[in-house]
């Protein structure tokens, strides 16, 4: 299908972050927009104010009849009506997958996969593109702090896209360029073994389209099965990668350090946000803006100015006191890497993490690992299981990794339970770490500790 030529685009879960990007391109391109979402949210409110008429009910009567196409997105639950009724009347109905499959195809596509750093990344690269002049349209899977949104547009044919690997969907995408951060186990409940995951991240550099490049991680188990023309990759500090980074120093939560590849070098980068992990996120995007054959001295000033994405080692706080971050993570590989960087910057403050676990079967499978990263802080506090899609499972709950911890300064609060401690509690470093609801904590936890 022409994405170009659709004039009326119906979304059903418009308020999801990738369906949210969707539904801003085709508004930019003078489609009429319209969508239903089951609750409102600061992100819909937005949607509505740029113009896309949005439904909070499962109503037929509010629906387009006119819709050309309709998009789905795979949360959505089987009883819903107007998805059900769109379907019963033989209406073009597709996943967001599928309409962003359309988009590869026809663009200059730059996708960024991995069960760790794509949001990032993808954003590091969409927004070097656009600083530096290049220029692209961005669908990102978390919205960037220098512009307050997921999704932006130009005249190019460029196109990053995040491409997710739930329900597979990242194997209808074909990138010209591709990047591949991890293939650790996780939506085990998808794919079943950590084997199903990584066949289908191999699958993934598969779809490369020919004389394409694949940006890798260093070291990935199964390397050698990944497809492509041309594979580079990164790695934070090995120099056996084509690209890594060198004489790092860390200060006041940024970091300067120096990225050398295979004939070319760019010295003395400035990286504004936290997170040793961030370097290794730029090492991606900084490649890619190299086999554009992007201006270095503009990548440099445009990197230096970078304020990160919304939750991911975001500073809510940063005072020389206290310090407040929240963070995304929700994989016990992310909370490790999250908690040593925040220790290792802020290295003589206590170090408190909040962690709400995201869904039963998560929270099942990587229990053990969820200790193991969550010992690393000084003391933690959980909140109940978010279930998100799912139905609780028995004998699962934020208990089982509590019991699994070697740090014993471990409790199990309410959210309510949390802004109490909050109230008395020091508090010098302080991480709120989850991909559930825990964010909508984040305004009054801060003005707790602003008051105090």
């Amino acid at each position: 299908m022409n994405v170009e030529q659709l004039k009326r685009i119906y979304f059903v879960g418009i308020g999801g972050i990738g369906m949210s990007a969707l539904a801003r391109f085709f508004k930019q391109r003078h489609a009429a927009v319209s969508g239903y979402d089951l609750t409102q949210t600061d992100l819909t409110q937005n949607l509505s104010a740029e113009g896309i008429e949005i439904s909070f009910v499962d109503d037929i009567s509010l629906i387009d009849k006119n819709a050309e196409l309709v998009v789905y997105t795979p949360a959505i639950p089987k009883t819903n009506q107007i998805l059900n009724w769109y379907r019963d009347h033989h209406y073009p109905v597709y996943k967001r997958s599928d309409v962003l499959q359309w988009i590869t195809e026809s663009f200059f596509a730059i996708t960024v996969a991995g069960t760790h750093g794509k949001t990032t990344i993808s954003t590091m690269t969409a927004y070097l593109l656009r600083e530096a002049g290049e220029g692209c349209n961005a669908f990102l899977g978390g919205i960037a702090a220098n512009y307050q949104s997921n999704y932006w547009s130009s005249d190019t044919d460029v196109a990053v896209i995040e491409a997710d690997e739930y329900d597979r969907s990242f194997l209808k995408l074909f990138p010209n360029i591709a990047i591949l951060t991890a293939m650790d186990a996780d939506h085990l409940d998808i794919y079943g073994t950590a084997e199903e995951v990584e066949k289908a991240f191999i699958q993934y550099t598969a779809n490369i389209k020919p004389g394409g490049t694949l940006v890798v991680k260093y070291g990935l188990h199964r390397a050698a099965e990944l497809h492509a023309d041309t594979v580079i990759s990164y790695s934070l500090q090995n120099d056996a990668a084509d690209v890594y980074a060198q004489n790092i120093v860390q200060k006041n939560g940024a970091y300067t350090f120096d990225i050398v590849g295979k004939g070319w070098m760019l010295p003395e980068l400035y990286l504004p946000i936290g997170g040793m992990h961030n370097i290794e996120n730029v090492l991606a995007a900084i490649t890619v803006s190299q086999l554009l054959g992007m201006d270095k001295e503009k990548v440099k000033r445009a990197l230096a100015h970078f304020k990160g994405v919304k939750r991911r080692f975001e500073y809510i706080i940063k005072k020389e006191q206290t310090v407040f971050i929240d963070d995304y993570a929700h994989h016990p590989e992310e909370l490790a890497s999250l908690i040593t960087s925040a220790k290792k910057l802020f290295a003589h403050k206590k170090c408190v993490v909040v962690f709400q676990p995201h869904l039963y079967s998560r929270t099942r499978d990587f229990a053990q690992g969820f200790a193991d990263s969550l010992s690393l802080a000084d003391e933690v506090i959980l909140l109940d299981v978010y279930p998100a899609r799912e139905l609780p499972i028995e004998g699962v709950s934020s208990q089982m990794i509590a019991d699994k911890m070697t740090n014993n300064s471990v409790t199990i609060l309410s959210k309510e339970g949390l802004k109490e401690y909050v109230k008395t509690a020091p508090i010098e470093l302080f991480i709120t770490a989850g991909a559930g609801d825990i964010d909508k904590l984040i305004i009054a936890l801060k003005e707790i500790i602003d008051q105090k």
